[in-house]
């Protein structure tokens, strides 16, 4: 008797999703996001200072909300000087989006050399604390990084 005709084969499967995802089966991935970085429409010059000026609110915000937070605990002044912290430190969160680059990553790199000074200078201001010339050559030098991060042409 004479056999009976092969059943076709299966269907190759579709190809692997790239990773990260992709498209739909078949399609090539869709690319990456672009980030775009925020291009001003003002002078260099006012550029910078508008960036400094939001750093220098950023440091206000970050310091003096941790300040009050820690006066709050562990200084046993109350709940509403931690709360009052928790605020200023959700105000430095929004702060940083402000920042003429489009970068997360080196605006909260560059940020973190302005809280070691601004620290220091709230310590002196605040606090009391007289920082030795360790601390301001540290401090210096994390501005100098600063001025790198962010300044440098690109």
């Amino acid at each position: 008797p004479p056999r009976p005709p092969r059943p076709p084969p299966p269907p190759p499967p579709p190809p692997p999703a790239a990773p990260g995802g992709g498209g739909a089966p078949g399609f090539p991935p869709a690319p990456p996001p672009r980030i775009r970085r925020r291009r001003s429409h003002y002078p260099q010059g006012v550029t910078v200072l508008r960036s400094l000026l939001l750093f220098a609110l950023a440091a206000l915000a970050e310091i003096g909300g941790a300040w009050l937070v820690w006066q709050g605990w562990r200084e046993h002044r109350g709940l509403w000087f931690v709360a009052a912290g928790v605020v200023a430190l959700g105000i430095y969160g929004f702060v940083a989006t402000f920042q003429p680059d489009a970068h997360f990553g080196r605006i909260l790199a560059a940020y973190g050399g302005v809280f070691v000074a601004g620290s220091l200078v709230w310590g002196v201001l605040v606090d009391g604390f007289r920082p030795d010339r360790w601390d301001v050559t540290g401090a210096v030098i994390c501005l100098f990084g600063v001025a790198v991060i962010m300044y440098a042409p690109r």
